[in-house]
């Protein structure tokens, strides 16, 4: 792994101050990264605390492995496998959502339109379809739905057609320059200070890596895996996740009645909404990536019989 491309962890601090550690207790990094805040909840756990991280990035992997400590222990898996786990065995799961500087900086990943690299864009090299592979064959409808639906992008169509054209002209795209290329010529306007690629490769990211899939099953998961008291603790980098994670809090923080049964004790609510909390004006100086993030805390109230 390169040591020049450095990842700054977004709401270190505050994220580890959310999750209330107990120094006994068993946390879960549901997605570790390149381990900022795992290493910080490692230096407040007594030796009978634990960490078990997750992550489907071999970069990630690679970096937990540098990390002796045998309260810690990694897993190479995205992290809607987080069901697996016994249930009511983690008194605090964190969430840090989106791509990691690494990951974007390295062009052989192809996640960034700035820098020219193989058009791929997956978390998990090891498994699923490339982005060129995915736009090789998809219809112009389907990268109309997955552009408007995941990027946000209103001039959705028109790029599918784009793209349409350019693979008929002079074959499938196979770069994140040629992908770059071809959305600049479809975008004709834009917000300023913005790329228009921006929102296309945001799009083609979530929807070849099912983020937004992985990111349900993820929190629903995290219901079975808390203690009674534990903490979810939830960075989000875009609207759609954290309308996601609102919505989830929001739905289980709240009692529950049975309209057949109207007279029935309602069902308990399974969360209690502790807040959300915004980077301070000093890291997003320090760290303009960090602008766009909100993070979300809420605890487990009850665990069903």
């Amino acid at each position: 792994m390169n040591g020049t491309w450095i990842h700054r962890t977004v709401l270190l601090n505050e994220a580890i101050e959310a999750l209330h550690l107990n120094p006994d207790g068993h946390y879960i990094d549901a997605t570790f990264g390149r381990g900022g805040h795992s290493r910080l909840i490692l230096s407040v756990l007594s030796e009978r605390g634990r960490l078990t991280a997750i992550d489907k990035d071999l970069d990630a992997i690679a970096e937990a492995k540098t990390i002796a400590d045998s309260r810690f222990s990694i897993r190479h898996e995205g992290f809607m496998h987080l069901g697996q786990m016994p249930a009511a065995s983690a008194a605090g799961v964190l969430m840090d959502l989106g791509v990691s500087s690494p990951q974007i900086d390295n062009p052989a990943r192809g996640f960034s339109f700035r820098q020219e690299g193989p058009l791929d864009m997956r978390m998990d090299t090891t498994r699923g379809q490339s982005v060129a592979d995915w736009l090789a064959d998809a219809s112009i409808e389907t990268m109309t739905e997955v552009i408007r639906d995941y990027g946000e992008e209103r001039f959705a169509g028109q790029i599918a057609k784009a793209i349409d054209r350019r693979r008929q002209e002079q074959g499938p795209l196979q770069t994140t320059a040629e992908l770059a290329e071809v959305v600049a010529g479809a975008v004709k306007t834009r917000e300023p200070g913005k790329d228009p690629a921006t929102r296309t490769f945001q799009a083609l990211r979530i929807f070849i890596n099912a983020e937004l899939e992985e990111l349900q099953q993820a929190l629903e998961a995290s219901l079975k895996v808390l203690q009674p008291g534990g903490r979810l603790v939830v960075i989000s980098f875009h609207s759609l996740e954290d309308r996601i994670v609102k919505q989830f809090i929001a739905g289980h923080s709240r009692e529950v009645y049975d309209r057949r049964a109207p007279f029935a004790a309602p069902k308990a609510m399974k969360l209690k909404a502790l807040g959300r909390i915004k980077p301070s004006a000093e890291e997003v100086a320090g760290n303009p990536r960090s602008r766009s993030a909100v993070m979300r805390v809420a605890e487990r109230t009850e665990v069903e019989a």
